[in-house]
């Protein structure tokens, strides 16, 4: 007899959830009968008051409330099979998915105490926390609406941007003509005994021969090139960064939901098994095992509700914004990419940013050794100038020789020093950049073998949960409550179907997910670190041919 009480506060407890909106691929069973618990004689125990957690609907979230699983005359809906309704981020064609939101309800769940003992208590009966509750009423926000935050307010982007003009700086500093000198010239000022001596000005001006200038100019414009290519990798790493990070809050959004429906249903059965108990046809055990479920749906709800505050305060991050309040979100969670994951990493390997900016660095080295043999070349000293002589001439004691002029025209020997250590440092490091785009390709290439299979796995997954694990999981769901509705089955077997049907759909969720992360870290070249500091092969040297070192090599 008490198998099948507790077979009708099942089927109770599980009309509720015969209405609840589901995921696509995730159907829930045809809408059953209510079932009267038979026999409710007798004075209904002291009851309490718990309230289900409730909220309005969110955009891009079902926050739809479960029915009194004890209301006899609540209408119930014929289906053809099913009804199901969108999660957040899960697109549907069907018109139901447009379906109005429920008012909210509260569950009246009796006073916690065992029926063989009524003087004792185990445990206490609390509502779970709704951490949500004012985020529904805000206007959703799009991936592209975070993508476009990130392109304006992320800082790392304005860095590696900036590294472009520092090198179009040096680029200019480099190539400047050394400034002249001029300056004051004297010899035997005070004569001696003739009373002479010589004095005047001069000019003088070293002159960069071998086009020394130009070459030291095209090391920062390939460098400069280098940066620009940075700037292309770093939004890459920005936009990967935070599209990743949608899709990890929108998951969570949709996991919040699913533990939001399993609470509901919890806490219909608990309050089902105290009217049970109130007729003596349920005992402490029962009630025990039923607010179990109900007290571990409830730390579920609080953790998922947790994940997603978590993942979205990051996403905010990310896109640059400090003090961004929560929203919710608004994608589609349900079809990730379609690509070729092994033709995907051909591609990045070939074409990354990084192999590019590599590459690139082979072509600055390049330019550095081009310099470096260009070095040995002199430059070539002029000096030129006009001078008073006061020394008497010969020929007429009383006259002084006069205005005078003189020029000096002066280059080195490069006899010890024709720049040889640095001409072979320079060959070294063109060396050692042709090997580090060899490096960077089996980088990307170690690192996106892992993405392939994992893209290839999660996605062989999600299509085995929605079209072969979770109907099945549903069907058996079905197939047990149907038999308690003529007393043939156990209640702790339908306890575990439910419990089953809900764990796929969370095994569902995070098959999408891991597919998502994979595609988008396989569509942007496997780059990441959104918010590290870009960095610049270049150098920050701002004592580039300063204007007192007369023009020489850096």
């Amino acid at each position: 007899m008490k198998t099948l009480v507790l077979a009708a506060a099942l089927l109770i407890a599980t009309g509720a959830a015969a209405q609840d909106p589901t995921m696509p691929g995730m159907p829930m069973p045809a809408q059953q009968k209510p079932v009267t618990p038979p026999h409710q004689h007798g004075t209904p125990a002291k009851k309490t008051t718990e309230t289900a957690p409730k909220t309005e609907d969110m955009s891009g979230m079902d926050m739809k409330d479960h029915d009194h699983a004890h209301d006899k005359n609540a209408p119930m809906d014929k289906m053809n099979g099913m009804q199901m309704e969108p999660m957040p981020g899960m697109h549907m064609d069907d018109s139901d998915a447009q379906a109005p939101v429920k008012p909210s309800v509260t569950h009246s769940t009796m006073t916690l105490q065992e029926p063989e003992d009524p003087s004792r208590r185990t445990g206490s009966n609390h509502p779970a926390p709704e951490l949500l509750k004012d985020v529904a009423g805000r206007p959703a926000k799009s991936l592209a609406d975070f993508l476009g935050m990130a392109d304006r307010t992320n800082p790392t982007i304005a860095q590696a941007t900036s590294l472009v003009r520092r090198s179009a700086a040096q680029a200019t500093q480099a190539g400047l003509y050394p400034n002249p000198t001029v300056g004051y010239q004297g010899e035997q000022i005070r004569g001696g005994s003739y009373g002479g001596g010589q004095s005047g000005g001069f000019v003088q001006q070293t002159v960069v021969l071998g086009g020394k200038l130009a070459l030291r100019r095209d090391i920062y414009e390939q460098q400069k090139r280098s940066d620009e290519i940075n700037v292309e990798e770093q939004t890459l790493r920005v936009h990967s960064d935070v599209t990743q990070a949608f899709y990890s809050a929108l998951t969570a959004q949709a996991l919040v939901n699913v533990r939001r429906r399993l609470l509901g249903l919890t806490l219909d059965a608990v309050e089902t098994v105290h009217q049970l108990a109130n007729v003596g046809q349920a005992d402490a055990p029962d009630i025990l095992q039923t607010e179990v479920e109900s007290e571990q749906a409830k730390v579920d709800f609080v953790r998922a509700q947790r994940a997603f505050l978590q993942e979205y305060r990051m996403l905010a991050a990310l896109a640059g914004q400090k003090d961004m309040v929560v929203s919710p979100l608004e994608g589609d969670l349900e079809h990730p990419p379609i690509i070729d994951a092994e033709q995907q990493v051909t591609m990045l390997v070939a074409n990354s940013p990084e192999v590019r900016r590599a590459q690139q660095e082979v072509t600055v080295a390049e330019a550095r050794l081009k310099n470096a043999r260009r070095e040995s070349i002199p430059d070539l000293q002029l000096k030129v100038g006009e001078q008073y002589n006061g020394q008497l001439v010969s020929d007429n004691p009383n006259r002084p020789t006069g205005a005078q002029s003189f020029a000096t025209a002066a280059m080195n020997i490069p006899l010890w020093n024709r720049n040889q250590g640095n001409k072979r440092a320079a060959g070294v490091e063109v060396e050692r950049a042709r090997q580090d785009v060899q490096r960077t390709q089996l980088n990307l290439q170690r690192e996106a073998a892992p993405l392939a299979q994992s893209y290839e796995t999660a996605r062989f997954e999600s299509e085995r949960f929605r079209n072969q694990l979770i109907p099945r999981a549903q069907r058996a769901y079905e197939l047990y409550l149907t038999k308690y509705e003529n007393m043939a089955q156990a209640y702790p077997q339908v306890l575990v179907s439910q419990r089953t049907l809900f764990q796929l759909q969370v095994s569902y969720l995070q098959s999408l997910h891991e597919t998502w992360q994979s595609a988008i870290a396989l569509q942007n070249f496997a780059l990441t670190g959104g918010l590290n500091q870009p960095q610049s092969r270049g150098t920050s040297n701002t004592s580039i041919n300063l204007p007192g070192s007369g023009g020489g090599a850096e």
